[in-house]
């Protein structure tokens, strides 16, 4: 990346040279790369024009998977704003807080969920509040259709009212009024601040992650790299279920496809698993990105023996880890096998990854390019390999730190640029990576490390068992293990799950409680929230 490199003149050039191809899809409409820089463009002279915005000045962005998302997200970055990404299903409560932390003065957010906001707006500094329909961009006819039947059919719009609001029509229009020339020279530094996006970093505490034009563009460049021959050509086809807030949507489905010049599939609502093969079935697809859970639903479905994978190319997988069965199934439905790979939010988000010329079952790869990988076992000392340690890393894609937090920051990387990630990995000698668990979550049973994962990847080798969560209750001193389980067959009882746990298991990781469950919490991404179940279960509620 050259030193003057950002994100702005990476996508100028990208829009330029990809023109009128596809670059978003989305209910059936299209937006081109061309369309992407031109609204892009109106959204930053809005923003500038309209709304102040001085380089720097944080603009919260809470909407679903619609092409409305990078609009904004690119048009924040033309105006040198700070994208800050936020989860439009976050409660008043939720979405208080980060607008505050950040100090956002923009908001851009779905009408449908517009009433939560509506709540807590007054009490940030908000002065701008932008109000997206689900069909802005979805067609003149089409889209007002969508829009207004969800308003007033469905009833899907609460009402909602700020004291400084805006629409989409009235933006552009608004936008349209000042010229391109007017916004800020594409040639300012990479290490200015990009994006603040959330995390639970390494001590649970919510966060926000720092991450820079460089970080970003650096992780972009490092998955090319780590992918490549894999990473598929302009104009394939990648679907998007993952939402865009999270960082490992975000990066793949808005930096790398403008990189590449790849086109996304957005899926708005993937939990509506009838919505999404619908959809799957109207496209030939050359990629897919997912998670664990994301697979299991749709492998669960009747209708996914209806959809088309004989275009797919590259299935992957990141943010929690994979289980063998669903590994196994969708290899066998598509003929694709999921790479799995490792991030962080704090690292843009990519660490490690296998690719289809080096892979090794059961492990998250080898480090992307650029990035040093150090196991540091509980004595401060590396870990020979084999042996488990904590998974600090250092390269270009580590943040700056976390916002206005500098405590936090000093506690996660250290002196030497070591990102301390409170996750526990095993190396081999050939430098494959495997990801054990959170050093949070280790049970320490008779003086013995048990880790969660090591219960729950022998759980899932049952074929009955769909979803499992191990976690600790009972006295600290003398744990014991309990999980929970989902299953599709209802004659499986708790025996019959601690003996198939004693076939693969030694003694002492064997669960000594069962609770059978209909589903498991999951965050919006989909990871299952295995301290809501502890909590929970030592509170009595479980």
């Amino acid at each position: 990346m050259q030193a003057s490199q950002n994100i702005v003149q990476m996508a100028r050039s990208a829009c330029a040279r990809f023109g009128t191809a596809p670059a978003y899809r989305c209910l059936g409409a299209t937006l081109s790369f061309a369309e992407l820089d031109r609204l892009s463009d109106l959204v930053a002279l809005w923003l500038i024009r309209d709304a102040g915005l001085a380089p720097g000045t944080r603009v919260a962005i809470q909407l679903p998977n619609l092409p409305q998302y990078p609009v904004f997200a690119l048009g924040v970055f033309k105006a040198r704003g700070v994208v800050v990404n936020l989860n439009p299903l976050y409660t008043a409560r939720e979405l208080l807080r980060p607008l505050q932390d950040t100090g956002a003065s923009v908001l851009v957010v779905l009408a449908n969920v517009a009433h939560v906001a509506a709540d807590v707006v007054p009490q940030t500094a908000v002065r701008r509040v932008v109000v997206c329909e689900v069909g802005d961009l979805l067609g003149p006819l089409r889209g007002r259709w969508i829009s207004w039947a969800l308003r007033y059919l469905k009833r899907r719009v609460p009402a909602y009212a700020f004291a400084a609001q805006t629409g989409w029509r009235e933006l552009l229009a608004l936008g349209a009024q000042g010229r391109v020339a007017e916004l800020p020279s594409p040639a300012f530094s990479p290490d200015e601040l990009a994006v603040l996006q959330f995390t639970g970093g390494t001590s649970g505490v919510t966060k926000a992650a720092m991450l820079s034009h460089r970080n970003l563009l650096s992780n972009v460049l490092q998955m090319e790299a780590a992918l490549a021959p894999d990473c598929p050509p302009a104009g394939a086809l990648m679907v998007s279920p993952l939402p865009l807030y999270h960082i490992y949507a975000f990066t793949l489905s808005i930096l790398l496809l403008l990189h590449c010049g790849h086109q996304a599939l957005l899926i708005p609502n993937p939990r509506d698993t009838a919505a999404f093969i619908r959809s799957l079935r109207q496209v030939r697809m050359h990629g897919f990105l997912g998670i664990n859970t994301l697979y299991r639903n749709l492998l669960d479905h009747p209708d996914l023996e209806r959809v088309d994978f004989s275009a797919l190319r590259v299935s992957s997988s990141g943010g929690m880890a994979l289980s063998p069965q669903v590994a196994e199934e969708w290899l066998a439905r598509t003929g694709v096998r999921v790479v799995e790979g490792y991030g962080l939010t704090e690292c843009s988000p990519l660490v490690s990854c296998n690719t289809y010329q080096d892979y090794r079952t059961g492990t998250v790869g080898r480090p992307a390019p650029g990035t040093e990988v150090l196991l540091l076992a509980l004595n401060g000392e590396p870990a020979a390999p084999g042996e488990p340690g904590e998974i600090c890393v250092r390269g270009p894609q580590v943040m700056r730190g976390y916002w206005q937090n500098p405590e936090e920051t000093a506690r996660a990387i250290d002196r030497a640029g070591w990102f301390h990630t409170g996750d526990i990995g095993v190396r081999d000698a050939e430098g494959y990576l495997r990801v054990v668990d959170r050093i949070k979550d280790v049970i320490i049973v008779s003086g013995f490390n048990v880790f969660p994962v090591e219960i729950e990847e022998q759980l899932l080798l049952h074929p009955a068992i769909r979803e499992a969560c191990a976690v600790a209750v009972g006295d600290k001193l003398a744990p014991v293990i309990k999980v929970f389980v989902v299953t599709s067959d209802p004659a499986l009882d708790a025996e019959a799950v601690i003996a198939h746990c004693r076939r693969g298991l030694a003694p002492y990781k064997v669960p000594k409680l069962v609770e059978f469950r209909a589903e498991l919490p999951k965050s919006s991404v989909g990871k299952v929230l295995r301290r809501e179940l502890r909590d929970a279960t030592r509170a009595g509620t479980a």
